[in-house]
Parts: C-alpha cells; sequence; structure tokens
C-alpha cells in the first residue's frame, strides 16, 4: 500500500507557477534537477470544470484533463504526484472547491493565485485583485481547507503598506492553509524593480505557517547558494523560483547549472515522451536561449514548426524516431486490444466496412452525409441518427449511423466526430448502392444544384441584391445533425 505523506512547506526549494512554463516536461525536469516541490502553471476554474480527466495509462501513463476541443488542459504523471501543486486561478468559492475535488487525487496540493497583475486575471475578480476583497479570499481559502484533504496554499503579492500586508496575512492564516507563498513585490511593480525582501521577513515573523519567499531571481538568484542567501534575507521558510528556473531549471542541482546545451536536450526528451505541444516546447527553450536567440540556432528554433523539426535542431533526429517507433509499437498492440474487445461486444446487427472519409476525393461543399441526408429524405424516411463514442486510449472516435433501422459503421476510428460520421455514411450508402457524391462518380443532383444556387448569388451579387439566403433554401444542404452528445468509451 502506497503511503501518501502530506506535502510539508519547510525548508523547500520550489518551482513558481508560471503560465506556459510549468507544464509537465518543466516539472519534471526541475524535479530531476533538485527541487522539492513544483507548481503547475495558472488554469482558470471555468476552463477546468468543462475537462474530462482521462487516464492515458498504457500508452503515455499519465492521467490527462481533456477539454471539449480534445486540448490537455493539465497533464500529470506518477513521477510528480506527490511533489506538484496544482495551481487556480479563481474567484469563486465553490467553482474553486469543485475544480480541486475534480483534480484532488492527482495532486499534493492546491494553491490559489492571489498575485497575478495581468489584465486577463484581473478583469475577472481573479489574481491580484483578491488582494483588495479581504472577504472573497477567506471565504475560498476556508472553503478549501473544508472540502479537501490536501493541503491549500495562497500565492499573493504585497499590499501598499507593510501594516496592510501583514493584517491581511494573518487574516489568511486563520483560514487554515498549509503555507502562503509573498511574491514580493507589489501588484504595479515588475521584474526590474527591486524586491521588497523586508516585507516577506515581516510577514515571515508575522506568522506561524510557512512563509515561501519569491521574486528573487532578477536581485539574488544566479546559482543554487544564491537560493539560500534570499532565503536568510527574507527569514522565509522555503524559497520559490520562477523566470531563473525557467532560464535554466538546474539552478535546483547542488552540484552546480548543468551547461544549456544539456539541459535543453533533457527538457526535450521529457517534451517528446510526454507528447508535449510543440507550441509549447518551443516556447519554453526560446525562453532558456534568452540571448542566443538570434544565433543561427535560435532562428532555426524560431521557424521550427513541429516537434520532430525541434529535435533536428538540436541534434536529437534519432531520440524522436526511436521514441516516436515505441509510441507507434504501443498504439499499434493497444489497438489490436481495443479492436479484439471491440469484436466480442460489437452488435451483429450493425453492418460495417473498413472505410475512411477524404474530401480529396469529393467536390468542396459535398460529402456522404449530405447525400444520405437528401435519400432519406427522398426515400421518406427518418433523417440519419449519429451515435459517436470516443475511446480514451487515444481520443480517437468511431460513429454508428442508423437509417431506416439499420445501422452502419466504419470499422476505422478517425481524428474527428466530423470524419467518424462521414465515414459512417459512406458505409451505409455503398451498403444502399447509392451514389456517395464522389468526383469520380460525375455531376449529379447535388452538385447541379449547389451550381445553380451559386449561379443565382452571383446573378444576384451583379444586381445589388441582398445576399442573405432563405431559410428554406439552406434546408437541403444542412447536414444531418445528431441529437446524441459524444460520450466517451
Amino acid at each position: 500500500m502506497t503511503v501518501n505523506t502530506p506535502l510539508c512547506f519547510g525548508g523547500k526549494k520550489i518551482l513558481a507557477p508560471m503560465v506556459r512554463v510549468g507544464t509537465l516536461p518543466m516539472r519534471l525536469l526541475a524535479l530531476d534537477y533538485g527541487a522539492d516541490v513544483v507548481y503547475c502553471e495558472e488554469l482558470i476554474d471555468l476552463k477546468m470544470l468543462q475537462c474530462k480527466r482521462l487516464v492515458n495509462g498504457k500508452l503515455l501513463e499519465t492521467v490527462d484533463f481533456v477539454a471539449p476541443n480534445e486540448r490537455v488542459v493539465f497533464r500529470t504523471c506518477e513521477r510528480e504526484r506527490h511533489h506538484v501543486v496544482f495551481q487556480m486561478g479563481s474567484a469563486d468559492a465553490e467553482r474553486a472547491l469543485a475544480v480541486a475535488k475534480l483534480v484532488e487525487n492527482d495532486v499534493a496540493g492546491i494553491d490559489i493565485n492571489m498575485g497575478c497583475p495581468k489584465e486577463y486575471s484581473t478583469k475577472a475578480s481573479m489574481g491580484a485583485a483578491l488582494l483588495s476583497d479581504p472577504d472573497k479570499i477567506e471565504s475560498i481559502l476556508t472553503t478549501l481547507v473544508k472540502g479537501i484533504c490536501k493541503p491549500v496554499t495562497c500565492k499573493i503579492r504585497i499590499l501598499p503598506s507593510v501594516e496592510d500586508t501583514v493584517n491581511l496575512v494573518k487574516r489568511i492564516e486563520k483560514t487554515g492553509i498549509a503555507a502562503i507563498a509573498v511574491h514580493g513585490r507589489k501588484k504595479e511593480e515588475r521584474p526590474q524593480h527591486p524586491v521588497h525582501c523586508d516585507v516577506i521577513k515581516a510577514i515571515s515573523e508575522a506568522v506561524s505557517i510557512p512563509v515561501i519567499a519569491n521574486g528573487g531571481s532578477h536581485d539574488f538568484i544566479r546559482e543554487y547558494t544564491d537560493i539560500e542567501t534570499f532565503q536568510k534575507a527574507t527569514g522565509a521558510s522555503s524559497v520559490m523560483i520562477a523566470r531563473a528556473a525557467m532560464w535554466n531549471p538546474s539552478i535546483f542541482r547542488r552540484e552546480g547549472l548543468c551547461p544549456l546545451k544539456d539541459v535543453m536536450q533533457d527538457y526535450i526528451k521529457y517534451a517528446v515522451r510526454y507528447d508535449n505541444h510543440y507550441t509549447n516546447t518551443k516556447y519554453c527553450l526560446c525562453q532558456m536561449l534568452r540571448e542566443q536567440l538570434e544565433s543561427a540556432q535560435g532562428k532555426k528554433l524560431h521557424a521550427a514548426q513541429s516537434t520532430q523539426e525541434i529535435c533536428e535542431i538540436f541534434d536529437m533526429a534519432g531520440f524522436y524516431e526511436e521514441t516516436t517507433a515505441i509510441f507507434e509499437a504501443k498504439k499499434t498492440s493497444l489497438e489490436t486490444e481495443t479492436q479484439d474487445g471491440d469484436d466480442q461486444m460489437e452488435d451483429p446487427d450493425v453492418i460495417k466496412m473498413a472505410v475512411r472519409f477524404d474530401k480529396r476525393e469529393y467536390p468542396p461543399q459535398i460529402t456522404p452525409k449530405m447525400y444520405l441526408l437528401e435519400w432519406c429524405r427522398k426515400e421518406k424516411h427518418p433523417q440519419p441518427v449519429y451515435e459517436t463514442v470516443q475511446r480514451p486510449l487515444d481520443r480517437l472516435f468511431c460513429s454508428v449511423v442508423t437509417v431506416a433501422e439499420q445501422k452502419y459503421k466504419s470499422t476505422l476510428w478517425e481524428k474527428s466526430k466530423k470524419l467518424a460520421e462521414q465515414a459512417a455514411a459512406i458505409v451505409c450508402l455503398r451498403t444502399l448502392g447509392v451514389p456517395e457524391g464522389k468526383l469520380c462518380e460525375g455531376e449529379s443532383h447535388l452538385m447541379n444544384k449547389r451550381k445553380r444556387e451559386e449561379g443565382e448569388r452571383l446573378n444576384n451579387t451583379d444586381h445589388g441584391e441582398d445576399l442573405a439566403e432563405p431559410s428554406h433554401k439552406k434546408a437541403n444542404f444542412i447536414e444531418g445533425t445528431s441529437d446524441m452528445n459524444v460520450p466517451k468509451m
């Protein structure tokens, strides 16, 4: 049985939450180099509440929180489970609690961002905007502390006066949180302004909970030994590092900084291993390169349009090919297992074919779904009904279409719901012996109808007539939609 030791915030070296930087590859790299705790980038409560939790166990060995558009909003893994703190942007206690419960079993702690001065955060009453609303701060933190089993923290900036800051922190302490991170600047101050170590020290002396000092990258922290210097200057229990860690995450390494080339290659290995989106990988590498961005390598990185190109720039093409081959082999094996399971559970009354929809084989704006809908109307059948499912393994889609009480599907899984539905429509049309609209079939009734309406629109344009198309004219060309949602398998 695994013992879940509660996260402690005393005497720790911590990776700060940083937007676009604090994703899984950076967090894992920081842990490798010696960080004790890692915070994820701030994630907004409303966005997280739209996500579904998927266990990507056999392929990536991760837990993913996936948005409706299939984008992975938060990805974590077992390696960091007892070290990662989930930072949330919220201005509502109940929403914050709902998100905390969603991720609670996959993280070591929950943090509320109360220090971000950016407009996208403050205009929604989040981030630094909360500093002027102590009642809301108290409500959010108290609700979280009472509602979840994991430790709760918050991260603030200092107020205009030391007295007001200390009074606020004392009130925050009473909510029962485990620690408080203090960025030693006011909300209007930027990195070039000196960090107020004296204010952090006054806070450290005023409360009994651990205080985590943040904001020392510009003035203090250049190498590992500087972390202790900053901690002594602030009297804090722990130190949280942002930009110095973004520039070179080996700042956490007791033995000293690693060469940047080695650090970047280590980062890329995690990015490839955990299927990090290339735009995020590219952004983090650019932050590490800094003044070298104008070098030949920096310019190539700036122009890169894929993970493969990034790997080639850093002499890691072989690693990329090897890792990709392993993933493909895993996918093939898992797909075979899934297909075998599907075949055993398959409805024998469903007519199946192995087909895909390739839009290059069809005229513009003409699809198999449109042909099937038109045929159903002509034959006086109810319109087609599509039932689409998505499997968690690889997030691919499969659709079953019901026409005249008979079901049809393609055995090939697709990247999107739309493609899966088009494939199902093709199976139905081919079974019925009905044209599906391919270019090789020649012109059809629907194509001619399209051309006539296009000609009418052009003619109307020439005469300055209203271009809006009446809704009854659109009807024959609106693809049949399903009343079914897209459940996860």
